[in-house]
């Protein structure tokens, strides 16, 4: 055999000794990375974690699990009210993945705080919170890995499905049990039996039409208002700026809604209502003239007014309308 074959051998048995070494290398760091996670993810379900930790763990290859990022600040000085809210709701889903049955090393939650890792939102040019991003096991971070919040809202049971969306991993949500809705059931039943009972020889009022219309009209008033969107959606009650401190009732989308914008909205319903019933209780009942003249122009200016602000809030949610009313 020749001395230039015989040194073409040797450089391919070197390149193949050479890749092999890397390879084992490769399988061992990412071995270890796995293992750590699991570690920490046996301990809580939610991972915190650091710039360190998040360049070493999450940026740096290899990585062959995904890993879903709060980044928040929970800080009491950041003021931070729907960043509580959305924690406790990620910590539901969380625990739900950890003590599943089906739990696996395909995916882990974790969360960066501000206070504990400013350079990892410097890294990402994030400047706001909370936020939920997906890094999936391979390549980098798409538009749709980032959860639109504002849209879905921050609910266990969305973040589940857009989970499942981006990971194939699909999380049964496990609540916790809560007393409070069965205890307020139980004491409003037993307070309308103890007012039926105190009343027993006079149940006259349980034929009044006026009761009756009052609670068809509060019932109305909750569900035209969008309660029942909060309820399925579980939105954040506003918005605040991280950069102006701006906090927002109004939701500029009119795909979604702030709780506190439901209770304006159904406070501006409630007004319009009481303004018409006012104008209609002005034109047929038979007080005085004086006293009716009050009550229409109270009707009238409760419905201009309310009606006007109520406008508004369309307008600044469906973009575009040209329609206003007093109110721009």
């Amino acid at each position: 055999m020749s001395p230039k074959l015989l040194y073409a051998l040797f450089l391919v048995l070197l390149c193949h000794a050479k890749s092999s070494d890397g390879q084992k290398k490769k399988e061992t760091l990412l071995s270890e990375k796995v293992t750590q996670m699991m570690e920490w993810a046996s301990k809580r379900a939610v991972i915190r974690m650091n710039g360190e930790k998040f360049r070493k763990l999450i940026r740096a290859p290899p990585r062959n699990y995904s890993v879903v990022i709060m980044f928040t600040a929970l800080q009491p000085q950041r003021q931070c009210a729907v960043c509580r809210q959305a924690d406790e709701e990620y910590q539901i889903l969380a625990n739900s993945w950890r003590y599943s049955s089906a739990f696996t090393n395909r995916v882990f939650f974790a969360a960066v705080d501000f206070d504990e890792g400013s350079d990892v939102f410097q890294m990402l040019n994030m400047n706001s919170a909370p936020t939920f991003i997906h890094f999936p096991s391979k390549g980098k971070p798409k538009k749709a890995d980032t959860y639109e919040l504002q849209v879905r809202g921050f609910a266990a049971e969305q973040l589940a499905r857009w989970v499942a969306d981006r990971t194939d991993v699909h999380i049964r949500v496990i609540r916790p049990p809560n007393y409070a809705g069965p205890l307020m059931l139980g004491f409003l039943l037993a307070v309308i039996g103890g007012l039926a009972y105190l009343r027993r020889n006079n149940l006259e009022f349980l034929y009044n039409k006026n009761v009756w219309a009052f609670s068809a009209l509060c019932f109305v008033l909750i569900m035209t208002s969008g309660q029942m969107w909060n309820h399925i959606r579980g939105p954040p009650y506003a918005h605040k700026n991280p950069n102006t401190g701006q906090v927002s009732y109004i939701h500029g989308s009119s795909q979604a809604q702030f709780v506190a914008e439901t209770h304006i909205v159904l406070l501006f319903n409630a007004a319009v209502t009481i303004g018409m019933v006012l104008l209609h209780e002005a034109a047929t009942s038979e007080m005085d003239i004086g006293k009716r003249k009050i009550m229409c122009i109270a009707g009238i200016g409760l419905v201009v007014l309310f009606f006007s602000w109520l406008l508004s809030i369309f307008r600044a949610k469906y973009h575009g309308y040209p329609y206003s009313f007093l109110i721009s």
